[in-house]
C-alpha cells in the first residue's frame, strides 16, 4: 500500500499514553512528524522517547485541550517546528459514567468531561482551522464513541458529549468540505486503554451492554482472571472479546494513511465477540 503519511505533520492531543501514544508510535514509524500535547509531561516525554528510540520525529508541548490558548501555543510549536499541520487527531478524552442519582459525587467528573470531550474538541479544531484552510488541505480526526450513538442509562453526560463530537465532526466537514478532511473514529469498549479508571459507578455499564449484561459480564471477569478459553483473546477467531487498543490506533493510521481527496468519515472498530449493543 502507498505511504501517504511520509512527512505529514501530525498533531495529536492526549498523546502520553493509551490511543494517543500507540498513535504517535505508529505515525512515526511511516515518517510523519509528530507534536504530542497532554497535560502530563513526564507521560509526554516517555511518548517523544518510544518515538525517537525507533528514528521517528516527535516532539511535544504540555498543554490542556480544555484552554484555548495552550492548544494555540500547541498549534504555534507545529508550524514553528515543521512549517505546516496536515493532520489534528482530537483523542483526548475521559469517561465519567454515572447514573444522574450519583450526582453529588459526579458533577465534578462530568464538568471536566464537558471541558475536555467537548470544548476540548472544539479548541483543536480552532487552533488548526486557519493554518488548514490557508494550506488548502487538512485532516481532523475526532476520536468519539459508540456511547454517542444512542442514549443509554449510565451515560448521560459521557454520551452527550460523544454525539456532540459527532454533530462538531460533521458540521466542520460540510462547512470546509473540498478543504478539510473529517474522520470520526467510535470504539466500543477498550479495556486496556485505562480509561475506564475514571468510571464513577461501575454498575453504569450496564447501559452499553443492555441483554447482554450477565452474559459479557462474566467473560469480561473471566478475562481479567485470565480463566477464559484462549478464542475469546484470539483477534484472528471470531469469538474475540475484548478490543486491545492497538486495533483503534490501527483504524486511525488507516483513515490517515490516504490520498488528500480520499475521505474515511465513520469508522466504528470493535471486537467481533464483544456484547455492547450500540
Amino acid at each position: 500500500m502507498a505511504n501517504f503519511i511520509k512527512d505529514k505533520v501530525i498533531v495529536i492531543t492526549g498523546a502520553g499514553g493509551g490511543f494517543g501514544r500507540l498513535i504517535a508510535q505508529k505515525a512515526a514509524a511511516l515518517g510523519g512528524k509528530i507534536v504530542c500535547a497532554d497535560i502530563d509531561e513526564t507521560a509526554l516525554v516517555e511518548t517523544v522517547k518510544s518515538v525517537s528510540s525507533q528514528g521517528g520525529i516527535a516532539s511535544y508541548v504540555v498543554a490542556s485541550v480544555a484552554d484555548l490558548a495552550e492548544m494555540q501555543a500547541v498549534a504555534a510549536h507545529a508550524i514553528k517546528t515543521h512549517g505546516a499541520i496536515d493532520v489534528m487527531i482530537n483523542n483526548a478524552g475521559i469517561m465519567p459514567l454515572a447514573f444522574f442519582a450519583d450526582h453529588k459525587v459526579a458533577a465534578s467528573a462530568w464538568s471536566r468531561c464537558i471541558d475536555v470531550n467537548i470544548k476540548g474538541v472544539v479548541n483543536g479544531i480552532s487552533c488548526v482551522y486557519d493554518q488548514m484552510m490557508a494550506q488548502g488541505r487538512g485532516h481532523v480526526v475526532n476520536l468519539s464513541s459508540i456511547y454517542g450513538n444512542f442514549p443509554v442509562v449510565g451515560a448521560g453526560v459521557y454520551g452527550a458529549t460523544k454525539t456532540a463530537v459527532n454533530f462538531l465532526s460533521e458540521s466542520l466537514r460540510v462547512e470546509a468540505q473540498g478543504k478539510i478532511k473529517v474522520t470520526i473514529i467510535k470504539p466500543t469498549g477498550v479495556p486496556g486503554t485505562g480509561l475506564g479508571t475514571g468510571i464513577i459507578n461501575r454498575d453504569a455499564i450496564v447501559g452499553i451492554l443492555g441483554q447482554n449484561a450477565a452474559s459479557y459480564g462474566g467473560v469480561m471477569e473471566a478475562l481479567a482472571e485470565g480463566s477464559n478459553a484462549p478464542e475469546l483473546r484470539d483477534p484472528d477467531n471470531p469469538q474475540y472479546a475484548a478490543l486491545e487498543p492497538t486495533y483503534i490506533a490501527d483504524a486511525v493510521i488507516t483513515a490517515i494513511n490516504q490520498p488528500w481527496g480520499v475521505s474515511l468519515g465513520d469508522i466504528t472498530v470493535r471486537a467481533t465477540g464483544d456484547g455492547y449493543i450500540l
